[in-house]
């Protein structure tokens, strides 16, 4: 099979040493990657899963997986944290952000790591990134929601600088929100599809 690949940012490609000694590598997602990330989504837990999707799923749908994977690295930008094991290729963790198809100055955000590598500093680090590209492409706002009951998730919104409040829509969400700081005046992106947008840190 043939990938075309449009305009791969090869400068978002970085390696993060972990206070543990860990070493992970940030790269944007490919469309290869596909296996990959149902790999990742069977091995969260089912409250991660729920977390991430705000619907119980077992297993990964099959529209979803295409969705996550058909990225244009403009409109939509998806980053991958991973790890090698054992010669293995393993991915532990995720962001992504999908312009607002009425707003080319907003995006929707989502973030989810592997439960055995929370509470280590990839959240963040997938979170910085994603912001300094959202910044870059003109970019002015951020926004998420996730449940109120996900409380690392809310910690880390809250200690990254993002606005939390009670949704009016649904008062067991939490609406997340962010002004980005250096973000040009006028940008030009293409609409993309709105992706549910919650974190699993």
């Amino acid at each position: 099979m043939i990938y075309t690949i449009p305009r791969y940012p090869v400068h978002l490609i970085d390696v993060v040493r972990l206070a543990d000694g860990n070493r992970v590598t940030i790269r944007p997602i490919l469309p290869q990657d596909a296996e990959l990330q149902r790999e990742f989504f069977r091995a969260l837990s089912a409250e991660g899963r729920y977390f991430r999707f705000m619907t119980p799923l077992n297993e990964l749908p099959e529209t979803v997986a295409q969705r996550l994977i058909s990225i244009d690295y403009r409109s939509h930008l998806a980053l991958l944290a991973e790890v090698f094991q054992d010669g293995r290729e393993i991915m532990i963790g995720e962001a992504r952000y999908v312009v607002d198809a009425h707003d080319a100055q907003s995006c929707e955000l989502a973030i989810a790591v592997a439960d055995d590598w929370q509470a280590k500093g990839i959240a963040r680090a997938l979170l910085d990134r994603l912001e300094r590209q959202a910044a870059a492409s003109g970019i002015r706002r951020m926004f998420a929601e996730t449940l109120r009951t996900n409380k690392a998730v809310l910690r880390l919104a809250e200690r990254a600088g993002y606005e939390v409040a009670v949704s009016d829509e649904a008062p067991w969400l939490g609406r997340l929100e962010k002004c980005l700081v250096g973000s040009p005046a006028t940008a030009s992106h293409g609409r993309g599809q709105r992706d549910q947008a919650n974190y699993n840190s």
